[in-house]
């Protein structure tokens, strides 16, 4: 498992792959992401430790990543950020969280003292699939809602029951609404959401000049940071 690494292609920045808690809602139907979870504290704290000491300051900035919510991390965990972000003179965070925690944002950005990028996991903004068969509970009604209080919106394409004009209005209030973007081209896992490969090569094509927006990273692959397995 990979769990360091530097992006230099869009946004510089470190990226560390830490481990945390459950997630607090866990039941997104698509994921299956939390067997990196745990909790064993000592455990978690004592690994996230080894892979912040890679972390160099060269970018000034860190995005810090885990298979739940930044706020999923244990606290000596956040303490041993904080002294990274002070020792490595680190002057930006990219955090990720979910929906839930929408009113605790603020709570990061005091405690870090410096400004924080947060992503949030939407999927699409179509509704209907978002909430009723991804099970996202992201129950927001507008990309003005999500703009207000997050940076950085992560999208999901080539979903089998996804459609082309979905996903291009989800492309079109990408690009409206926020200044950064993620997107992730959908690959199949243990979960029984499956991609569609139809779907994906219209996207690879359509949408192939979102490889050179300096504000949108495309991740074919869900190593393509350069952490995970």
């Amino acid at each position: 498992m990979e769990r360091y690494n530097r992006i230099t292609n869009k946004n510089f920045r470190e990226i560390v792959l830490l481990k945390a808690k459950p997630c607090a809602w866990g039941k997104c139907r698509f994921c299956d992401y939390i067997d990196d979870n745990s909790e064993n504290i000592p455990e978690m704290v004592r690994l996230n430790r080894e892979v912040l000491s890679h972390v160099t300051g060269e970018f000034g900035v860190l995005e810090v990543i885990d298979s739940a919510s930044c706020f999923e991390l244990p606290e000596e965990t956040l303490q041993d950020i904080k002294k990274v972000v002070d020792e490595k003179k680190i002057k930006k965070l990219f955090f990720e969280s979910h929906w839930m925690y929408r009113k605790r944002l603020n709570e990061m950005r005091e405690f870090f003292g410096i400004p924080i990028v947060y992503k949030i996991g939407i999927e699409t903004f179509d509704e209907d699939f978002r909430e009723n068969y991804l099970n996202k509970h992201a129950d927001f009604k507008s990309p003005e809602e999500v703009a207000a209080l997050f940076d950085s919106p992560c999208l999901m394409v080539g979903i089998q029951g996804q459609t082309r004009e979905m996903i291009a209005r989800d492309i079109e209030i990408l690009k409206k609404y926020f200044k950064l973007g993620t997107v992730n081209v959908y690959t199949d896992n243990t979960t029984d959401v499956k991609k569609d490969s139809e779907l994906i090569q219209w996207f690879t094509k359509e949408y192939r000049w979102l490889l050179d927006d300096p504000s949108v990273e495309v991740l074919f692959e869900n190593t393509d940071f350069g952490v995970g397995d």
